[in-house]
């Protein structure tokens, strides 16, 4: 399997549109389609902004293997698309009420049970 069709089966899996991918990695829709299209691969330089928005390692995204790497939760969590939910709606807050949520998050965070 290639490095596309592993990228287009993780999208798949998690509901995750070209043009999705395109807004959480700034990746233009073109190239995404071309990716698609074409069957040709992401440049080295797409591969850590792919990573970062599928919340996959680079492992899993070159090779397929399953890992949990520092800083990388585990890629089953946010298959139901909770995650994805959650940044689409995080990009289109204001910068001010971005701050204001992570702060929120933080409290929630630091809260006794």
């Amino acid at each position: 399997m290639t490095i596309s069709e592993r990228l287009f089966m993780i999208m798949q899996e998690r509901n995750i549109s070209i043009p999705d991918l395109s807004r959480m990695t700034g990746i233009s829709r073109h190239t995404i389609y071309d990716w698609q299209k074409k069957n040709t691969n992401p440049g080295a330089d797409k591969i850590m902004l792919i990573c970062e928005a599928l919340n996959v390692t680079p492992v899993e995204l070159l090779s397929g293997k399953r890992e949990n790497n520092i800083g990388i939760k585990d890629a089953s969590w946010s298959s139901d698309g909770f995650m994805v939910t959650l940044i689409n709606q995080c990009q289109d807050l204001s910068e001010e009420k971005q701050k204001r949520l992570l702060a929120y998050l933080n409290m929630l965070q630091n809260a006794k049970e």
